[in-house]
């Protein structure tokens, strides 16, 4: 019988989890249903107007979930320490995108193995940062509100991360444009 690992098996049961990115540590959900990615927004106290991001190991995993990906202006940022606002025209995810029905954050961060192991396993998850709305970005498991560990069904500590959450660019316009500057220079 082959093991899962503790995290796999709480992404699968709809639980949300706690990962270790190239940046900071992310409070991570199923994606295929809302229900798991509302409970992040309580969680956080995020308004449900603001996106989170589809996060990924690789692109070619991302495509599978969103098919019409153009990853041609990606490529050369991920993996990397970016959230990629792209078009989304099929508006998939739409409990993901807030606002922005015909946009989507991508994400393909590299990861601390423990974290890939997790994400071969499931695929994408819906991924933001693992702090209260408003709060800093945590770099070690530690500065991670208490109530958002007591809620996970698995945390993976990686130890101390960079601390500065990714950079934000928005590809859908002509020209990048950055949202948040963050990590990615």
């Amino acid at each position: 019988m082959k093991v899962v690992h503790p995290a796999v098996a709480a992404i699968r049961a709809r639980r949300p989890v706690i990962l270790p990115t190239d940046t900071v540590y992310g409070l991570c959900a199923w994606p295929f249903r809302p229900e798991p990615v509302e409970r992040i927004y309580r969680l956080k106290g995020r308004d449900a107007s603001k996106p989170i991001a589809l996060l990924a190991l690789d692109l070619e995993t991302l495509m599978e979930a969103l098919p019409e990906l153009d990853t041609t202006r990606a490529e050369s940022l991920l993996p990397g320490p970016y959230t990629l606002v792209v078009a989304n025209p099929e508006r998939r995810f739409p409990w993901l995108t807030g606002e922005t029905p015909e946009r989507i954050g991508i994400r393909v961060p590299e990861l601390p193995d423990e974290a890939a192991r997790v994400l071969r396993e499931v695929g994408v998850v819906a991924a933001t940062s693992a702090n209260a709305a408003g709060g800093p970005s945590p770099r070690r498991v530690d500065e991670i509100p208490e109530e958002i560990l007591a809620a996970c069904g698995a945390v993976i500590d990686a130890g101390e991360l960079p601390g500065v959450p990714s950079t934000v660019l928005d590809l859908t316009g002509d020209e990048p444009r950055v949202l948040r500057e963050g990590a990615g220079r």
